[in-house]
């Protein structure tokens, strides 16, 4: 008798597992069944299909080669049935078999030999009035992206407030300020945006970039409630009122795990499915991926919530695999991400610097701005990379990154993301090898560079200002404590010079050594350069001559004005 395999959840994981299993054994059968009509869509395309980057949704649903995955695509391409428009209400382990209502009132049951929950996650709910109105969406699914699109296309969205700054929240105020020149806002509770994945500097540098692009941001703010009749009207929080066409939730998700709670799998105190290596639930015979599980991370060595869509498809490869009799494991992940803002990218993996403390590693990060390419190629530009690394072991625990096209910055992470993997030293950063071609590198990249300069911090010949720390020092400069000299060419530097003269210095780094006598040695030296190279250098020249109380700020003058600095 034909093994069957019942699938429950047809978005990524399903449809990923279902496929891999029916190539490994064509004399099986296979069943996925979704609640909705729309199936096996690339759900991270969704803040692109509302801007108008994809033009329309069947785009989201289709193969590489055209044809778009509905239940007829299924069965006649891949041997499996799809059963959309049903719901899966109880699963009954005992006898192996699942109960399901169709969308028609039609109650039955299925049996299984092997079964798969990927039920995915739902938005998280924020207790206040007004959620219920329309024109409030999530973005959680296909027909939520329709919707919005809908509403757009018809003129009926002039004000959009975002609430949350995450990954959705900031792609899809692009896709509102951007395409349709919506006034767009987003409020977030935290104190920046991309809150846990990237350092506060890198943060304020994509903000920026998002400000620039018409888009507003209150942070550290609560919204209390949505207001109107009918429709939603406006957005109260804790310190103003924002009117409001349309208001898109974007708080986070949490694991759909219903099923699986009520048939006795195990799962963690968020509710996420526990899963081992083979992504195999407490029941053998029960495997998930997705959004409902968490996984190990590699970092940490702790279970963790990773729900991203490259996961979840790796994920149901290997439960594919050893839905078939195989072997495959799944070991855990970092957390590789990337965000498009407007014609740059935000990206990183592991931890960043306040989480990998708060976890216990003894941590210390540090930037670096560096040209994408050779310095003397025509099109270039500066783009930022941030280590986290644990200075006792000196082994690396996280990378952030901020600027230029996807592909630049994507590569570098990416590149990382492996050592971070395999819990490698800086030293390994330093060395890593890097394909080079002036139009896309610099003979010694980026993020070599990043690996040298956390090394000489480590060894004591590096002291960096970090940039927070920086504007704080700044605010109080009238106090006389510090003095600040700038390492660049005159033609940049004599301009604030002439307008902080009691304070700031201009010494290009090539007559430094001739003119060490003008640098006061009863002051802390905060010494700048365009992107903390010349400083560095500068640096150790002085300590060479005994004046040792100095440190170069990270990613100079360019990083400072990147995250808004305004001299």
């Amino acid at each position: 008798m034909a093994e069957n395999v019942v699938i429950v959840g047809a978005v990524a994981v399903g449809a990923k597992a279902a496929c891999r299993f029916k190539r490994l054994r064509q004399d099986a059968n296979v069943t996925i069944i979704d609640k909705d009509e729309l199936i096996s869509y690339g759900g991270c395309g969704i803040p692109f299909y509302v801007a108008g980057d994809v033009s329309d949704e069947t785009e989201l649903r289709s193969t590489s080669f055209h044809m778009v995955r509905d239940e007829k695509f299924f069965l006649n391409d891949k041997g499996v049935v799809a059963m959309t428009g049903t719901e899966v209400t109880k699963i009954d382990r005992s006898n192996k078999k699942v109960h399901i209502k169709k969308s028609s009132g039609e109650e039955v049951d299925i049996s299984y030999d092997k079964l798969v929950l990927a039920t995915g996650s739902v938005p998280r709910k924020l207790d206040m009035p007004g959620t219920s109105l329309k024109n409030v969406f999530n973005v959680s699914n296909l027909r939520d992206a329709i919707a919005i699109k809908k509403k757009i296309t018809q003129g009926e969205v002039e004000k959009a407030v975002i609430i949350g700054a995450g990954f959705i929240g900031l792609e899809m105020a692009q896709a509102l300020a951007d395409m349709w020149e919506i006034e767009t806002t987003v409020i977030e509770y935290f104190d920046q945006v991309m809150p846990g994945f990237v350092s506060h500097s890198i943060s304020l540098m994509a903000q920026r970039c998002m400000e620039k692009n018409g888009v507003s941001f209150h942070l550290e703010e609560i919204v209390q409630a949505l207001e109107g009749d009918e429709y939603v009207a406006a957005v109260k929080t804790n310190k103003r009122t924002l009117p409001a066409d349309m208001v898109i939730m974007s708080v986070g998700i949490v694991p759909n795990t219903i099923l699986a709670k009520e048939t006795g799998i195990d799962t963690g105190p968020g509710g996420h499915i526990i899963v081992n290596d083979r992504m195999q639930t407490s029941d053998p015979d029960i495997y998930s991926g997705g959004d409902c599980v968490v996984i190990k991370n590699l970092v940490t060595g702790k279970p963790a919530y990773i729900p991203l869509g490259s996961m979840a498809n790796r994920q149901g490869r290997v439960i594919g695999t050893n839905l078939a009799g195989g072997d495959a494991r799944f070991k855990g992940g970092v957390g590789s991400f990337v965000v498009k803002i407007f014609e740059k990218s935000l990206a990183g993996a592991g931890l960043t610097i306040d989480v990998a403390r708060k976890e216990g590693f003894d941590a210390v990060s540090i930037q670096v701005a560096q040209f994408d390419r050779a310095h003397f190629y025509p099109e270039k530009e500066i783009i930022y990379l941030e280590l986290v690394v644990d200075r006792k072991t000196r082994t690396v625990l996280g990378i952030q990154g901020w600027g230029g096209e996807g592909s630049e910055m994507v590569g570098r992470i990416n590149a990382v993301v492996p050592l971070i993997t395999n819990k490698a030293r800086v030293e390994d950063v330093s060395n890593l090898e890097i394909a080079y071609s002036p139009p896309f590198a610099s003979a010694m990249d980026i993020v070599n560079a990043l690996g040298n300069t956390t090394e000489n911090f480590l060894d004591g010949m590096y002291k960096p200002m970090q940039m927070d720390e920086f504007v704080e020092c700044w605010e109080s400069r009238d106090n006389g404590e510090c003095f600040f000299l700038d390492c660049r060419a005159d033609a940049d530097a004599i301009p604030f010079q002439e307008k902080f003269p009691e304070i700031w210095k201009s010494i290009p780094h090539d007559e430094l050594e001739r003119r060490f006598d003008e640098v006061p040695r009863d002051k802390k030296i905060i010494l700048l350069c365009n992107t903390g190279i010349r400083s560095y250098e500068a640096q150790i020249n002085l300590a060479a001559h005994g004046i040792e109380d100095t440190v170069s700020v990270e990613s100079g003058i360019s990083g400072l004005k990147d995250c808004g600095m305004e001299f």
